[in-house]
């Protein structure tokens, strides 16, 4: 007796024991997981590159076509992705191997873009460190031009007259030139970033637009050194990283409680002071000052769907792996429509504080609104410092504004990496029970490669990054996510499981946003992104031929995995190939364990039930246990 009563025991703990294995983690709390979304969606991109094309293309009127692309692409991808990940719950590698075996390979495509995408951006962030360590200073370092980084066109608007740099080697000559013509000034937050990043500038008179690697300086083919003091902000990043994502979602929904709300602080306050600086009017007329006329062109139709496309942010997997952490009966839905919503009304609200602020340092630089804004993140790092660095409390505002932006690329770094970090430990159960050492080599990696972009040309790597590895990689990607989904899968089989999840089926709208319209808006911009395509180049510097080469072969190195995997998939699977394939594209997902359990794998996957006649003529006796259900 006392032996069955321990074999009990032993079977009862050990299956207690899988159980517990086979648990997956979930949120604390349901707004830890609404607060990683919408830290994840709303980014840098947020503000700075909204507001300028507001007043691109054609001010509050762009509304109209940036609204009507994110009704008809934008929230219908990103709550797909939602409630793909909330179902199935694993992350996008397994997730795509369950919901159509023949496509697996479009896990393994997003992981590897949400891979290269953390290789650059995290500069960026260590960038925004940089600028935070350099503001506690009672003299800002961008504030003058008495610096050894400083051209000879510096023009410091703090001082009384027109002050310019001149250093011993220049001619009488340069100076006149610079003094009578103030559009080759340059400023001293314009000068700071430039150095920052370590470019060899151009001879003289450069405008901060023009600003050039001067001929035989730094390249793509002539890094340079590494630069020490941004390769330790970098390291502070991933340390940051590492101790936020270590432990998983625990550790990392506590943490966005300040990423992720902090940034929204900053704006309002900024927005504040902002309204109440002279000239602000101004640029905030420039931004929200309808001009219909510009909705006759493609232009702000290409740039509104390419915006909105970026800013939710499907195709990383990031959304995949957040709502895979969810209970089963989340309501997906309206956590798609909240973030969504916070998403656009922050993109909106970051133009007020832009243009406040554009405005503002125009009438400081007696200049028109036109001649100060730009279109690239310097943006943030060139026009926002020089403004703040005039205003009463200087240093304060500094502090505030960087650690803004570092937080707003913290939140989406935790994304991109969470994705990584899920779909491969879901896949692999060591890496699963490793994540720490797992993560610890993921950023150590991250930080011996990306040292190559803290160099002195690194500037151009991450450049070629931005552009290549995401931009038409991530639109396949998702081409292929909405294809699988509405028309393998099945769109009306889909609405079935979130009806299984919420208990509401979602309408016709829904179904025609998945099956024609997402398409269609993937494909356009698709087909406008290639036809707009110019060889690489920043500014007036041209890549050389081969870095284009490299650049298209880092677009392709994500997106092969899609036919790879296909292959090796048929070849693996028995049969015929008509077989093969048609168990391919079978979902195999025959159960799910609602509260904390997962969609697990059957034993056997019960493809469509074949005739028998079908089953008689099959000549593999594995193949017909597989197909035919005997």
């Amino acid at each position: 007796m006392s032996t069955d009563r321990v074999q009990v025991t032993y079977q009862v703990t050990a299956s207690k024991s899988r159980r517990s294995t086979n648990e997956r983690e979930t949120w604390g709390k349901k707004i830890d997981f609404l607060l990683s979304v919408i830290g994840f969606a709303v980014d840098l991109a947020n503000v700075w590159r909204f507001p300028y094309l507001c007043y691109k293309n054609g001010g509050g009127a762009f509304l109209i076509p940036y609204l009507l692309m994110l009704v008809i692409g934008g929230i219908p991808l990103f709550y797909m992705e939602l409630a793909l990940g909330q179902y199935v719950r694993k992350g996008a590698i397994t997730c795509w191997g369950r919901v159509c075996p023949l496509f697996k390979g479009i896990g393994l495509c997003v992981v590897m873009i949400a891979f290269f995408t953390d290789f650059f951006y995290n500069v960026i962030i260590a960038w925004s460190l940089y600028f935070l360590f350099a503001s506690f200073a009672v003299n800002l370092p961008w504030t003058s031009c008495n610096n050894t980084w400083n051209m000879p066109t510096c023009y410091d608007e703090h001082l009384s007259d027109k002050v310019a740099v001149v250093t011993a080697n220049l001619t009488t000559a340069i100076q006149t030139a610079v003094d009578a013509n103030s559009t080759g000034r340059t400023y001293p937050a314009h000068e700071f970033f430039y150095w920052l990043r370590n470019l060899s500038c151009a001879r003289v008179l450069l405008s901060p637009r023009s600003w050039q690697p001067s001929d035989g300086g730094y390249g793509i083919g002539n890094l340079g050194t590494v630069q020490w003091k941004l390769a330790m902000c970098l390291a502070l990043v991933y340390i940051i990283c590492y101790f936020s994502l270590w432990k998983g979602i625990s550790m990392s929904g506590k943490v966005v409680w300040f990423t992720a709300l902090f940034p929204y602080v900053v704006l309002l306050i900024l927005l504040v002071r902002g309204v109440t600086l002279e000239g602000s009017m101004k640029g905030i007329h420039y931004y929200i000052k309808p001009n219909m006329t510009e909705l006759l062109t493609s232009r702000p139709w290409i740039d509104a769907a390419t915006q909105v496309f970026f800013s939710l942010g499907p195709g990383f997997g990031v959304l995949l792996a957040f709502a895979s952490y969810n209970k089963f009966n989340n309501n997906v839905y309206k956590d798609a429509m909240i973030t969504s919503a916070v998403n656009c009304m922050t993109s909106f609200l970051s133009g007020f504080v832009v243009f406040a602020i554009i405005g503002y340092l125009a009438h400081k630089r007696q200049e028109d609104v036109k001649d100060v804004i730009s279109d690239d993140p310097g943006l943030v790092f060139t026009v926002y410092p020089e403004a703040l660095a005039t205003l009463p409390g200087s240093t304060f505002w500094s502090l505030c504004f960087f650690l803004m932006l570092m937080t707003l690329g913290l939140d989406s770094s935790f994304g991109g990496s969470e994705a990584i970090i899920t779909g491969v430990s879901d896949e692999f159960t060591i890496i699963r029970r490793n994540r720490e050492l797992f993560v610890l080599g993921l950023f150590v990696f991250y930080y011996s490669v990306g040292l190559a972009e803290v160099t002195q040309g690194g500037i151009y790597i991450l450049n070629m990054l931005e552009r290549f590895s995401v931009q038409y990689s991530i639109l396949i990607a998702v081409l292929f996510e909405t294809m699988c989904v509405s028309w393998i899968y099945g769109v009306d089989r889909f609405r079935e499981n979130i009806r299984e999840m919420t208990g509401i089926l979602p309408g016709i709208y829904w179904k025609l946003c998945w099956k024609f319209l997402a398409p269609i808006f993937i494909m356009f911009n698709i087909a406008f992104g290639l036809y707009q395509h110019e060889p690489l180049s920043m500014g007036s510097y041209k890549y050389p031929l081969w870095a284009n080469v490299v650049g298209w072969m880092l677009a392709a190195s994500s997106v092969m995995w899609i036919p790879i995997v296909a292959i090796v998939q048929i070849i693996k699977t028995p049969g015929t190939l008509r077989e093969r394939i048609a168990f391919l594209l079978t979902p195999q997902l025959s159960s799910v364990q609602q509260g904390n359990g997962a969609a697990e794998r059957p034993k056997v996957p019960p493809p469509r039930r074949r005739s028998p006649r079908f089953c008689r003529s099959s000549t593999s006796k594995r193949s017909r246990r597989m197909l035919c259900n005997t």
